[in-house]
């Protein structure tokens, strides 16, 4: 079975944020587990010490980065279909916070992405990268999803 971990700093302080990400990981469980991990906020290497400290060991691991690889949702699919048949099946997906990620946090991900040129909250980050996973599952099983 697949799993997603949404490996992040800081807790989620608005409803509607709590509510899109539950949703989303709700219809993820169609394709495998979902877990969100959060670890306290603190200068950006302390939260590089703590986000480290919670990557399941051997999980391919992939850091939301504005300096990262970009790509468009059927590439992303792709990807993960790709590492899927090479053997991984834990997927962890680590969200800096509102200072960015730590230089220790990219240079142990297996890929760096970037989702947009625009800067998001680390906490509407997680609904987007969450609503992602799902729409590359959604094309992976080839059913439909608006493009």
């Amino acid at each position: 079975m697949i799993k997603f971990s949404l490996i992040c700093v800081g807790k989620l302080k608005e409803e509607y944020t709590k509510k899109a990400l539950s949703d989303y990981c709700t219809r993820l469980s169609k394709y495998g587990k979902t877990d969100v991990v959060e670890v306290p906020e603190s200068d950006i290497e302390g939260e590089g010490e703590a986000l480290l400290k919670k990557i399941p060991e051997r999980s391919y691991v992939i850091a939301l980065d504005l300096h990262g690889r970009m790509m468009d949702s059927e590439n992303f699919a792709s990807l993960l279909a790709a590492k899927t048949v090479e053997g991984h099946s834990h997927f962890a997906f680590v969200i800096g916070g509102s200072d960015g990620i730590a230089k220790a946090v990219t240079d142990r991900a297996d890929l760096r992405l970037c989702l947009s040129p625009m800067t998001f909250t680390h906490q509407m980050t997680r609904v987007i990268i969450a609503e992602q996973i799902y729409r590359a599952m959604k094309i992976n099983a080839g059913e439909t999803y608006h493009k």
